[in-house]
């Protein structure tokens, strides 16, 4: 005796599989996310450090302002009293002309996304408060933070990471 399945069964069944058919072919089409190759730094060689900015490096015009970056020690917010003469002139120039600015916290590779935003915060509040201090309103100034997102330079070196852990500024 052999027992036979009713219609309904059979047309649910088939359902069933076809919609575990069209999930299945779904799933196979799907591209794979591209893998980012990791830059051959093999030849990358060690820069000297940087000398800091001078007064020079800061450039004012009436149509121009140019603002050199600030740099700063691993793992801290402390602007470096070698930075004291840049950010006078930025200062003046700021005042000055009465543009605004932003200031811009970046980070090295070091330390998680979360650490290095919260770092590049204080980085560019530090500079913020130094001007503020030199007679630049606050309102003429704004902060971000981009964390380690936007290195200045590619490479896991010394140097790299230096140039990596700065403040710098876009003049609106």
């Amino acid at each position: 005796m052999t027992r036979r399945i009713s219609t309904s069964t059979e047309k649910r069944l088939i359902l069933y599989l076809a919609i575990a058919l069209v999930a299945f072919v779904a799933a196979c089409q799907t591209t794979p996310e591209p893998v980012e190759e990791m830059p051959d730094t093999s030849e990358f060689r060690e820069a000297p450090t940087p000398p800091p900015p001078t007064v020079a490096d800061t450039t004012i015009s009436a149509a121009n302002i140019s603002i050199s970056p600030v740099y700063f020690d691993l793992d801290d917010s402390t602007i470096k009293s070698e930075f004291a003469d840049v950010l006078q002139g930025a200062a003046d120039a700021l005042r000055e002309s009465g543009a605004s600015i932003t200031i811009e916290g970046h980070c090295d590779e070091r330390g998680s996304d979360e650490y290095n935003i919260a770092l590049g915060e204080r980085r560019a509040n530090a500079v913020r408060a130094y001007l503020y201090n030199l007679g630049v309103p606050n309102g003429q100034m704004s902060v971000v933070s981009y964390g380690e997102a936007r290195p200045a330079v590619n490479g896991t070196s010394e140097t790299a990471w230096q140039l990596n852990r700065r403040a710098q500024f876009v003049v609106r």
